[in-house]
């Protein structure tokens, strides 16, 4: 306090001199502010060394692939080849019979490549006339209600909507369809049918397999006339050379990282234990079992309920979708093929393709062993095609059973007779056409590279997805039966189901699978009446609609009428979701239960009989209130004697004609009012 006091009396005691300013920042302050920009500016500089940069660039580069070759010209080009063989396939059997084709041509002296159309650029299809001598061969298979297959949807939307000249440009189609479905081969016959309008030139007649009778004979049949007439078109002759043409070569690695062989997983490795979305065929997910009951009370035939956890996959689905489940092989059978052939099954081994230029690098994932190639990848269980039996007769040592191969292979008349006796209904497996030819030794290399794939199979969900969103239920009959040769014949994917115990050797089931979207959808006015026609194991999409119309009454929404005719044998075997149904039908959701049991009573009673006896009500509820019918279940008889029995209610009720009947059922179909979800 005494110093600011002296200080003040001093400065008053002084006359005032001006004093120069203090700078802001001093010299040092100035020298030190300059020098930490100036360090700044070096380290950003030089922070990335020349030497340090450059390896990054080369690392770049070299995991940099090349594209695949979306221009099946440019590649047909590149290749020499002039016959391409595109297939809409569902199940893997155009896709094999393309690559049977495609084989075949060398025969001819020319050269094919099978093709899956989603690979490739479709819209360059007018080009093919720039290569000489060129033909596209169609194999068509026919999904759902008349739909193309997955694959082969973009090239049905470029029909549709292209108004390209194909003038120069051949083809051939081969549709595979199914006689007891309303739209027969209806893809084969429009690509057939467009492909002409478009100015292609058909160079051999629109072939159509059967799936309902023998489609493996309708293909070879086809397939023994059309050479013929392309050898005349394109005046060229068989060169008769008929010797087998390897299209894998065997390759047994000797450093084997078994991280890096394949156990199952249907695309990327290590994808069962790695799981990430999204989920499809290539990409399945494994689903924990959480539920596995059976649904009969007596009786031979097993019926079960299967319910599979999806929470956190992210998967998604709506009542009246299917879900496609990756079964394996009975284990026992795969043991049994090992021993006949005396291999090591645990042998790890690659089929990799010869052509080098083909975008299908081996015919399932590879490497793996024999072991795992049995179990998850390829089909074992059905009867071998006729052109599995023609490569394999080159290793039988008995000239007889040599003889006999080759004959059930051939198109004869003979051969296909004895094709159909001794390998179709008597229901052999590979492992029976080996166990009854013991001089047939086939390398077990050449056996995986023929043999089919094994499918994914498709069963309609059992439940809502709005009510229940975390789980999937699956409704299915285990396939049992004994052969005409003494053998227990087992269905793949429902034995298999079967066995998924929710605790299995103390560890959780899993069954590999994703969801396929389905047009059989419920009317969007929930206020729409509803009648379901689903006997056995079709009623397995009903119960979604009946737990998906409880849940909207629920919440005050108005529900129109919900009818469900349900058939099964006996009442007190097989009446499956009795208490649920029973339950529904007390709680007003199903406003119906119409139930036909069909072996209680001398008579058999069918479904079909009991729309008729209701068929006053039924006009009532098609004709006038707007109504949508569901039809699940067996394609060859219930939906087409179903289908027979609104005829006949159209006529007797409504009056009309039995053409004009047809037509009003049609009409219905294509208003999306009548939808089926059948199966042969």
């Amino acid at each position: 306090m005494a110093d600011k006091e002296a200080e003040t009396q001093a400065t008053e005691g002084h006359e005032m001199t001006p004093v120069e300013e203090e700078p802001l920042f001093s010299n040092l302050d100035i020298f030190l502010f300059s020098l930490i920009i100036g360090l700044l500016i070096y380290w950003f500089i030089n922070r990335r060394k020349p030497d340090e940069a450059i390896p990054e660039f080369k690392r770049l580069t070299t995991i940099v692939t090349p594209q695949r070759e979306t221009s099946f010209i440019e590649k047909m080009k590149k290749t020499n080849r002039n016959i391409v063989a595109f297939y809409g396939s569902q199940t893997g059997t155009a896709e094999e019979f393309c690559g049977r084709l495609a084989k075949d041509a060398h025969r001819y002296g020319m050269r094919g490549m099978s093709a899956d159309p989603e690979e490739y650029d479709l819209s360059e299809l007018p080009r093919l006339a720039e290569i000489e001598n060129s033909l596209a061969v169609f194999c068509m298979a026919t999904y759902g209600e008349g739909d193309p297959t997955d694959n082969a949807q973009d090239f049905y939307d470029w029909m549709q909507e292209t108004d390209e000249d194909l003038n120069g440009v051949n083809f051939a189609v081969f549709g595979l369809g199914n006689k007891t479905y309303e739209h027969f081969n209806a893809m084969g016959k429009y690509t057939d049918k467009r492909l002409a309008e478009l100015g292609g030139k058909r160079i051999f007649d629109l072939g159509m397999g059967d799936d309902d009778g023998n489609l493996e004979e309708d293909f070879v049949s086809w397939k023994e006339q059309f050479w013929p007439a392309v050898c005349e078109h394109y005046g060229v002759e068989a060169t008769g050379d008929d010797t087998s043409i390897r299209q894998y070569e065997l390759v047994v690695p000797n450093d084997i990282n078994m991280n890096m062989v394949y156990t199952g997983e249907m695309g990327r490795l290590k994808s069962f234990e790695n799981q990430k979305p999204p989920f499809d065929a290539k990409n399945p997910y494994l689903a924990t079992v959480v539920n596995n009951r059976k649904l009969h009370k007596a009786g031979q035939r097993h019926l079960m309920h299967v319910e599979l956890d999806i929470s956190g996959s992210k998967i998604r689905y709506d009542s009246g979708d299917h879900v496609a489940v990756y079964p394996i092989n009975d284990v026992s059978i795969v043991t049994r093929i090992g021993q006949i052939l005396n291999v090591d099954l645990d042998t790890v081994m690659s089929l990799n393709n010869l052509d080098e230029e083909s975008n299908k690098k081996h015919p399932f994932p590879c490497p793996t062993t024999y072991r795992s190639a049995l179990t998850h990848y390829l089909d074992i269980t059905n009867p071998p095609r006729t052109n599995v039996l023609y490569e394999l007769a080159q290793y039988a040592s008995d000239p007889k059973e040599q003889e006999t191969l080759r004959k059930m292979a051939s198109a004869s008349p003979e051969g296909k007779g004895l094709y159909q006796s001794w390998v179709l209904d008597a229901q052999r497996n590979i492992l029976a056409v080996l166990e009854d030819m013991p001089s047939l030794h086939p390398p077990i290399d050449h056996l995986c590279e023929l043999l089919p794939r094994l499918q994914a199979r498709y069963y309609s969900i059992a439940s809502s997805g709005k009510v229940y969103p975390t789980v999937l239920s699956i409704c299915a009959v285990v396939v049992e039966f004994q052969t005409n040769t003494g053998r227990t014949f087992k269905g793949v994917a429902t034995n298999w189901l079967k066995n998924k115990l929710v605790i299995d050797n103390g560890h959780k089931a899993t069954v590999p699978m994703y969801v396929r979207k389905s047009q059989f959808r419920l009317p969007f006015k929930a206020s729409n009446p509803v009648v379901m026609i689903g006997p056995g194991t079709g009623i397995a999409p009903f119960m979604g609609f009946l737990q998906e119309r409880a849940w909207l009454k629920e919440q005050g929404k108005e529900v129109g009428e919900t009818i469900l005719y349900f058939g099964c044998r006996h009442r007190n075997e097989d009446f499956l979701y009795q208490e649920e149904l029973e339950d529904f039908e007390r709680a007003g959701a199903l406003t119906q239960l119409n139930v036909a049991f069909s072996r209680d009573q001398e008579n058999k009673i069918y479904v079909q009989h009991l729309l008729k006896k209701n068929k006053e009500h039924l006009w009532k509820l098609i004709h006038t209130d707007n109504a949508h019918i569901y039809i699940c279940g067996d394609a060859r008889n219930m939906a087409r004697d179903v289908q027979n029995a609104f005829h006949e209610i159209a006529e007797e009720v409504g009056g009309l004609t039995h053409t004009q009947a047809v037509a009003f059922i049609k009409k219905l179909m294509t208003k999306g009012r009548y939808s089926q979800d059948v199966w042969s």
